[in-house]
C-alpha cells in the first residue's frame, strides 16, 4: 500500500512537469518566490523610512523658507527704519539751518530797515551820498532775497496775528474796512513757511456812524 502511494506521488510529479521528473526551474521558482517572499517585509521599513525621511526634509525645508522670509521682513524693516532716520536728521539739519539763516537775516532785515528809514527822510535828496545808501540797501535786500527771504504784503489784507502785530489801530465807518491792515510801519518777511519778522502795523476797526 505503501509503495502504491509513492509511486502515485511521483507520477502526480512527473505528470505536473510534462510527464518528466521534476526539473531545476521549478526548484530555483520556489526559491525566487520564498526569497522574495522574505524581502518584502525589509522592503515596507525601508519604504517607510524613506517616506519618513522625505517628510523630514520637506518640514525642514518649510522651516527654512519661514526664516528666510522672517529675515528678509526684518531686514526691510531695519532698512526702513534707517531711511525715516535719515530722512528726520536730514528734516532736523535743514531746519537749524533755516533758523540760523532766519537769526542772521532778522539782523540783516534791521540794518535794511535803518537804511529805508534814512531814505524816506531824504525821499527827494540825488546827491551821490543818498545814491550810495539806496545802493546799499538794494544790495542787502539782494542777499537777503538770496537766502530765500520773501517779503510778505499785509496793508490792505486782513490782519494776521501770525504775521503781524498791531500797534495801531484806526476807526473806519466802513465794514468792508474792519480789521483790516491799513498801514506797515515794520515789514514782515519770512523764510519758506517760518515768518522770521512779523510786521507792525495799523489796523482798521469798525464803528457805526452814529457812535463814530
Amino acid at each position: 500500500m505503501s509503495g502504491n502511494s509513492h509511486t502515485d506521488a511521483s507520477q502526480e510529479a512527473q505528470h505536473a512537469n510534462g510527464g518528466g521528473p521534476p526539473g531545476p526551474d521549478a526548484g530555483e521558482a520556489a526559491a525566487r518566490s520564498e526569497e522574495a517572499e522574505a524581502r518584502a517585509p525589509a522592503d515596507d521599513v525601508v519604504s517607510e523610512a524613506a517616506d519618513a525621511e522625505k517628510e523630514r526634509l520637506r518640514a525642514d525645508l518649510e522651516a527654512s523658507r519661514r526664516r528666510v522670509d522672517e529675515l528678509a521682513r526684518a531686514y526691510q524693516a531695519v532698512n526702513k527704519d534707517r531711511e525715516e532716520f535719515k530722512q528726520r536728521l536730514t528734516r532736523e539739519r535743514e531746519r537749524m539751518m533755516d533758523v540760523e539763516r532766519g537769526n542772521v537775516a532778522v539782523s540783516l532785515l534791521e540794518a535794511i530797515d535803518e537804511l529805508d528809514r534814512a531814505l524816506s527822510m531824504s525821499a527827494q535828496d540825488s546827491s551821490a551820498l543818498a545814491q550810495g545808501v539806496r545802493m546799499i540797501r538794494d544790495s542787502l535786500l539782494a542777499k537777503a532775497q538770496g537766502m530765500g527771504i520773501e517779503r510778505v504784503t499785509v496793508v490792505g489784507q486782513p490782519y494776521d496775528p501770525n504775521v503781524a502785530e498791531a500797534t495801531d489801530m484806526e476807526i473806519t465807518t466802513s465794514p468792508d474796512e474792519d480789521q483790516k491792515v491799513v498801514a506797515e510801519f515794520r515789514a514782515a518777511y519770512r523764510l519758506k513757511d517760518r515768518v522770521i519778522r512779523p510786521a507792525r502795523v495799523k489796523v482798521a476797526k469798525y464803528v457805526a456812524p452814529a457812535q463814530a
